[in-house]
């Protein structure tokens, strides 16, 4: 099981991808990071890891391009711009959609920081066609009013020390309408850097994916 490194044409740029699927794949995990991050990101690489292990398929992706990353170091200027985050993953959602490759698998959402949002938003507007979301040490409360819309079965994985995170996780908990959980992880704060405390949010979401993404896409 080698990794396809995937070019990503938008309208505006091509983002950098990875997509790899397992034989037997049951779903196709989707994963949006936070600003300042990749898809070469040890934590959401480990986590990939993991659900493949339980036969889902991946791809991470690149949210910005090189010159956007660069200039967003500077200013801060997309890190909280959550409809263009967003907006990329909707993009990048249709194109795995329309990839043989894929094969019709049901697509689930696994957001950090910045990206849960990003994911949240992405759901509410494909409804149905999103199987399910996982947030880790995400802002899901960005979503705003999106997340009343969000029809995907929703778990959202905060540490357990993480103190600022979790009152915001709780609110945006409490708006969703959709099928939903809070976990909370001993020891871990946001990063989930704790020793352990990575694999266990990873064998969380892998639970919730597998329950939730069935096979093929309707």
């Amino acid at each position: 099981m080698h990794p396809t490194e995937v070019s990503i044409p938008l309208r505006e740029v091509t983002l950098g991808g990875e997509l790899i699927i397992p034989s037997g794949a049951t779903g196709l995990v989707i994963f949006a990071h936070g600003s300042g991050s990749s898809r070469h990101s040890p934590r959401n690489q480990f986590v990939a890891g993991v659900l493949r292990e339980a036969k889902l398929g991946t791809l991470l992706f690149d949210l910005l391009t090189v010159a956007e990353e660069q200039a967003e170091f500077h200013t801060r200027h997309l890190r909280f711009n959550i409809p263009f985050l967003s907006g990329r993953l909707v993009a990048v959602t249709r194109w795995a959609l329309n990839q043989q490759a894929c094969g019709g698998l049901r697509i689930g959402y696994f957001g950090a920081s910045t990206g849960a949002a990003a994911a949240l938003v992405a759901a509410a507007e494909f409804g149905q066609t999103i199987g399910a979301v996982v947030s880790r040490g995400g802002r899901p409360d960005l979503a705003g009013t999106a997340l009343s819309r969000v029809t995907a079965p929703t778990l959202l994985i905060v540490g357990a020390v993480d103190t600022p995170v979790i009152p915001l996780n709780e609110s945006a908990c409490a708006q969703l309408r959709c099928e939903k959980a809070l976990e909370l992880v001993s020891g871990a704060s946001h990063l989930f850097e704790e020793g352990g405390t990575l694999a266990i949010a990873a064998n969380l979401a892998t639970k919730w994916f597998v329950r939730h993404l069935d096979g093929k896409a309707d």
